[in-house]
């Protein structure tokens, strides 16, 4: 894992930011993650490519949230997004982390071990998840 901080997105990146968010918004939350102080962007490497990357933003030194999580589709169901995951909470030490996801993800994060609690629908016909784990 490396923390990526580029000034210009790589095409890689930008398609697995993609995944994660909106199209629109893949060129606004790129240049969050560059000049927040509070947020990382970091990428999983796999033979000299960026195939994941995972984004967090700290709250406080003992929480953390999830803002961004995503495998390239040919790398997906291999443990890439709970190597990711287990590398910010070894790097961190962060007791309580947690995420906001849709109904896709939901298994993903319990299956990680997250608590998951329904938001309802935040917009229309989509039900949101938060996913929380605390150590």
């Amino acid at each position: 894992m490396k923390e990526i901080k580029s000034t210009s997105i790589q095409p890689n990146v930008r398609e697995l930011l993609s995944f994660a968010t909106s199209e629109k918004n893949v060129e606004k939350e790129y240049e969050i993650y560059m000049q927040s102080p509070i947020r990382e962007l970091y990428g999983y490497d796999l033979e000299d490519e960026v195939v994941g990357c995972i984004g967090i933003e700290f709250l406080s030194p003992k929480r953390c949230e999830i803002k961004h999580i995503a495998v390239s589709l040919n790398h997906r169901g291999v443990g890439i997004g709970s190597k990711m995951i287990s590398f910010i909470l070894e790097k961190y030490s962060s007791p309580f982390m947690f995420a906001e996801t849709d109904k896709d993800a939901v298994n993903f994060y319990e299956i990680y071990g997250f608590k998951i609690k329904s938001l309802g629908e935040k917009y229309p016909g989509v039900e949101r998840f938060q996913c929380i784990l605390k150590s």
